[in-house]
């Protein structure tokens, strides 16, 4: 089986990532005020919390936008408040040939937003598409949402930017693990999860175009509305460490494939990386004993489900069902198919538990 997962940064590239973010959070938070909790309420001139504010500022020069804000709903409420500032109700929205993430499938339902799809590998699909529905934006996922997509997110932007199609991308899974997200590859606005980036839950990101984060901030105009300050330090501090653990994370995965493809786990068809949706080691079995495998993992301390997709409460490895994505594209691939994620454990550990559950 084929697959074409994104290209992880080395341990170098990552270093360099949160020695960059250092860098730029000494030059927005002078002296001890990065020791700080971080300030509450509707600060007159700003109507957001001082600190909150001086985070996005952070946020936005990492990532070579021109502004970024933080908001309530994590992933999901950022992708909401990009598609409220693209579209309005009616609007036709240009999607990749493939299953919805399903929380994005909801917001778009709830907006009364119609899609239209093209096969984003197929950069004449998306054309054609174009021509024929005249879209006013284009939603693109930076991960894969079929095992077989192999896209490349800067070249779907490009063309899409050639008819003047404003973009919104859905960067979760790939934040501080490649080298370069959405909106620095020229799209109009990116959007992630911060519950994903060792962060606290519940508070997302959005980034790109001043003009199109301008109106989100809008809609925060009440008190109750906003990310406080000390929501948005736990934000900026998981971001500095994020880099660097994803990164081991990476390295764990590789050997891990690596060493089921040498034949150390006797059930082990195959194994292979994917974006699934985040980067996930994914296990084909001779026999169709995924079910089992599951139930026996979580009593050797696999994580039986996810909490936040590498959240700072995961530790363990998770053994769990392949995505809602994949299975809808092939319905076989839950009994002879897991995914494991290493989290922060180590490749022994991970072929430990999977070789005592198999048996």
């Amino acid at each position: 089986m084929k697959t074409y997962p994104l290209q992880s940064m080395t341990m170098l590239q990552a270093q360099q990532h949160q020695f960059r973010l250092v860098d730029i959070i000494c030059r927005h938070f002078p002296g001890s005020d990065f020791l700080t909790q971080g300030d509450l309420g509707l600060v007159p001139g700003l109507n957001q919390p001082l600190i909150t504010h001086r985070v996005e500022q952070v946020i936005a020069d990492f990532f070579n936008a021109e502004a970024a804000a933080l908001v309530s709903g994590a992933g999901t409420g950022a992708l909401r408040a990009g598609l409220a500032v693209l579209t309005k109700p009616g609007d036709t929205l240009l999607v990749h040939d493939a299953p919805v993430y399903p929380t994005t499938q909801v917001s778009i339902d709830q907006m009364g937003i119609r899609i239209i799809k093209a096969d984003f590998n197929h950069p004449d699909a998306i054309k054609a598409a174009i021509e024929a529905h005249q879209p006013v934006a284009c939603l693109i996922q930076h991960t894969r949402q079929k095992m077989d997509d192999g896209y490349d997110l800067g070249e779907v932007i490009a063309l899409v930017n050639s008819y003047q199609l404003p973009s919104l991308i859905d960067d979760n899974y790939a934040v501080m693990k490649v080298e370069h997200i959405g909106c620095e590859l020229g799209a109009t606005l990116s959007t992630f999860s911060c519950f994903k980036l060792l962060g606290p839950p519940g508070v997302g990101v959005i980034t790109g175009d001043k003009a199109k984060i301008e109106p989100v901030r809008g809609s925060m105009y009440s008190g109750g509305s906003q990310i406080q300050g000390f929501q948005a330090m736990e934000v900026l501090r998981g971001m500095v460490f994020a880099p660097v653990t994803h990164a081991v994370q990476a390295m764990v995965n590789d050997e891990v494939v690596s060493r089921l493809n040498q034949g150390e786990v006797k059930s082990v068809k195959q194994a292979f990386i994917a974006n699934a949706q985040s980067k996930v080691l994914l296990v084909e079995f001779h026999e169709p004993i995924a079910a089992q495998v599951l139930a026996k993992a979580q009593t050797l301390g696999a994580l039986p489900y996810p909490v936040g997709a590498e959240s700072r409460f995961e530790i363990p490895p998770l053994f769990y069902r392949v995505s809602g994505t994949f299975r809808q594209s092939d319905a076989s691939l839950e009994k002879r198919m897991i995914r494991i994620n290493p989290n922060r454990s180590g490749a022994e550990t991970i072929l430990r538990i999977l070789r005592e559950s198999c048996g």
